[in-house]
């Protein structure tokens, strides 16, 4: 109770849910941010490589700026242009300290956690303070929220890091979330589901296209990597966890991207980091001693009729062999985009299934093999919440998003979902539920951008439903959750 009342006084005044700025790199809260970027990659004004976030505002900004054929595009697309440039350059300001308060509370936390999803926990507070030298990136968020069985860690450093920028990267460290792969409503290896963990890593800035003959057909790319230690209550307390990104854009339109994440070393496992991470084979003759996933992502935009779209796929492989037992879960989707005068609407429609298939593209299912291992008890999760997927292992999650933002960004977003989470046949355990479920989901949210005596405020108020809940809990449910943003 101690703790409950230190939040929901803090809460007053700040709030958590990672940062709405963030400096060097767009920010992976926005939701609508991330709709003006793929709108514009849609176009063909920017480059596709636009399904890692958070994105490095240098290259988008100088993606942008460098852009032809802007002034033949309608006027909704210009707007958001000019939209992404000026957030762009409030977001890069140079020698000027920049504060934000954060507020969050909800009922009942939202399950189902996709881009942009609001508090992990029911009361959550934060402030933020960030400055920005040339090179030199500082930025600090202090909070607290509410502890719940997985987590019982009261204060939150999450958004806080320091970056540096070399050449073409930025060497960083601290609690930078990830969000991997070009779903809307999941990412399979990598999500913002789970809190971010403690880190350093490497981040390229631009994605400026190889000079070689050699390299030059990759077009433009970018490069990412990182290493953490997944700290916190765990059978394998320190584990060290790794995600290492390569994504390129070879062909107008088109986006592919590899990723790997690893689990190795942590109490009871040997720690030999460097010969278990070059080492691919797992067989029952030579058993591996890290826990790793790999994934392939697959993104083509395009316009056609007044229309942009987006169809995406991802495939998340739990073996090493890519193609024959290879563990392996899938997500597809598709998104459109259209203009009504001021008004920009869009429709994405996208499914994920965590029940891996035996092979890459079909075969027996190979249930409670998604995020599970024999050796590493905890799997691939984070006090108490999967790294990847929200709904863990064998789950299936079926969902159509509408959502319209107009001139003033006031934006308005419908989400329904089928929902199965687990699976009969599933031994290995799912951390959402005790026991299989499904059940129908709806989601209503409106995001309303206000200014008091000259301050940045965004209020984010949303609604759900469901007929169904995870075990052991059962019945229909209706929740609330309002969250609030000042920018000082």
């Amino acid at each position: 109770m101690r703790a409950l009342r230190f939040v929901a006084s803090l809460g007053t005044w700040a709030g958590l849910a990672g940062a709405a700025f963030a400096g060097n790199w767009t920010d992976i809260q926005d939701a609508q941010l991330r709709s003006d970027i793929e709108l514009l990659a849609s176009a063909g004004l920017i480059d596709n490589i636009a399904m890692h976030w958070p994105l490095p505002w240098q290259g988008l900004k100088d993606s942008l700026e460098t852009a032809g054929g802007l002034g033949t595009q309608p006027g909704y697309i210009q707007n958001v242009a000019d939209r992404v440039l000026q957030q762009s350059a409030s977001a890069t300001q140079r020698d000027h300290l920049r504060t934000e308060l954060f507020w969050d509370a909800t009922g009942s936390p939202a399950v189902v956690r996709g881009y942009g999803a609001l508090g992990r926990a029911t009361l959550q507070s934060q402030v933020s303070m960030e400055y920005m030298w040339r090179d030199t990136t500082v930025h600090l968020s202090l909070g607290a929220q509410s502890v719940n069985k997985f987590d019982h860690q009261v204060f939150v450093p999450d958004g806080s890091y320091i970056a540096q920028r070399l050449g073409d990267t930025y060497i960083y460290a601290g609690y930078l979330q990830h969000w991997w792969g070009p779903g809307w409503i999941s990412a399979l290896p990598l999500s913002t589901n789970a809190r971010p963990i403690p880190q350093i890593g490497i981040s390229r800035v631009s994605t400026e296209a190889f000079e070689s003959p050699w390299l030059s057909w990759l077009g433009p790319w970018h490069f990412e990597f990182f290493v953490g230690v997944l700290d916190g209550p765990r059978v394998a307390h320190n584990t060290i966890y790794d995600g290492l990104r390569f994504a390129f854009n070879p062909l107008p339109g088109l986006e592919i991207g590899v990723s790997r994440t690893d689990m190795m070393c942590g109490s009871g496992h040997p720690c030999k980091p460097i010969a278990g991470y070059f080492d691919p084979r797992n067989d029952p003759s030579h058993t591996d001693i890290v826990n790793d996933e790999g994934s392939i992502d697959i993104r083509y935009t395009g316009a056609f009729k007044g229309l942009n779209y987006s169809v995406y796929t991802q495939l998340l492989n739990e073996d090493t062999n890519p193609f024959v037992h290879s563990g392996t879960a899938h997500l597809y989707g598709a998104s459109v985009w259209h203009g009504f005068d001021d008004v920009i609407g869009r429709l994405t429609v996208e499914y994920a299934d965590s029940t891996a298939s035996m092979n890459m593209f079909g075969g027996s299912a190979w249930h409670g093999a998604v995020y599970n291992n024999y050796s590493y008890i905890d799997g691939m999760r984070y006090r108490g919440r999967t790294l990847g997927f929200s709904l863990d292992s064998d789950s299936r999650l079926m969902t159509v998003q509408a959502s319209l933002t107009d001139a003033a960004q006031r934006s308005f977003t419908l989400t329904y979902s089928r929902v199965r989470i687990s699976d009969p046949l599933n031994s290995s355990g799912n951390v959402v539920t005790t026991s299989p479920v499904s059940y129908n989901l709806g989601q209503a949210r409106f995001s309303l951008p206000l200014r008091f005596t000259g301050q940045n405020v965004r209020l984010d108020l949303e609604g759900r439903f469901q007929d169904d809940q995870p075990r052991p809990n059962r019945g229909s449910m209706a929740t609330a959750e309002a969250a609030l943003r000042i920018g000082l």
